[in-house]
């Protein structure tokens, strides 16, 4: 398992994460087992939300999770907020109630990074940075960052939080890549030259924050694998070479080929299968040429030109 530093929090963490959006479809004896598989296998970061489960998959892996001192100082724990049944809230006392929510069913005193969970519209970004600097000096939150947010929308914020944003967590996919389409096509009239993103990757680079691809199996927006997909034939044909020449699975393939670019961009796997951990974290340090990442790139349906 490859480790990376977060932007500059000074934490070493692995760059596949456990996400825990499924946990609620678990009892706690199989979430142990998937915990379990996650940390023999070298993850040491999970990614949480207030808005999973409403609360209950926090809750269950906390049920789960191996207790003791040693086992929360060894790995990081991550929680997203600002989400509301039918609208997005970014106040401070929004803020300040959820995270005291989240550690309560994580039952943990901090948590090592707390997301903004997508764009606020009406975002007030001094209420933002007091209720930042509250859980700061609190000790309850150690770092901070957003979730889906452009450049323009991350340094409207940065204005005015004392502390640095670390990370971005965007989905990021070999199907979804809008973060490296037009920097491939610059000035081109191809659909693929259109800006969607405001160059987000190359922003969080310039400014060490890292980025966390959330979905990197799917198509489209929750619209299932493209793994084994006949729509991806291609695809899936590259993907299956590449697997055979490196002795992996597809899913580690699929993981390889995030992983591969040198911005050391976190996978976040949010399966609830063991076997799917083990297959995919076989993607940590999967050596992919220029050549077969591209290979992959132009067998998704995109332009090298």
């Amino acid at each position: 398992m490859k480790n990376i530093k977060i932007s500059t929090t000074g934490l070493e963490a692995s760059n596949i994460v456990l996400g825990c959006m499924r946990l609620k479809n678990l009892s706690v004896s199989e979430a142990k087992v998937l915990l379990h598989t996650a940390l023999d296998e070298g993850i040491n970061f999970f990614d949480h939300a207030d808005i999973y489960g409403d609360g209950i998959c926090e809750s269950i892996f906390a049920d789960a999770l191996p207790k003791g001192a040693a086992t929360r100082e060894k790995i990081f724990i991550q929680s997203k907020c600002g989400i509301r049944r039918g609208y997005f809230d970014f106040s401070k006392a929004h803020i300040l109630e959820a995270a005291d929510g989240i550690l309560k069913r994580l039952r943990t005193e901090y948590v090592d990074v707390l997301l903004l969970h997508r764009p606020d519209a009406l975002i007030e970004p001094e209420e933002v940075a007091e209720a930042f600097d509250t859980l700061l000096s609190a000790g309850k939150v150690r770092h901070f960052g957003v979730s889906n947010f452009n450049p323009m929308q991350i340094e409207l914020l940065q204005k005015y939080v004392s502390v640095k944003l670390s990370v971005n967590q965007l989905q990021f996919s070999i199907a979804h890549t809008p973060m490296i389409d037009c920097g491939l096509t610059v000035n081109m009239h191809v659909r693929q030259s259109v800006n969607r993103e405001g160059h987000i990757l190359d922003y969080c680079r310039l400014h060490d924050i890292t980025i966390q691809a959330w979905s990197p199996f799917q198509k489209g927006f929750f619209d299932g694998p493209f793994l084994g997909d006949p729509e991806y034939a291609k695809l899936n044909a590259v993907v299956d070479r590449l697997a055979a020449k490196y002795e992996v699975t597809p899913s580690a393939v699929a993981t390889g080929w995030i992983t591969r670019h040198p911005a050391d961009i976190q996978v976040i796997l949010g399966t609830t299968r063991p076997s799917r951990i083990i297959e995919s974290c076989r993607g940590s340090m999967l050596p992919l040429t220029r050549e077969e990442w591209y290979a992959v790139y132009t067998a998704a349906g995109n332009i090298v030109p």
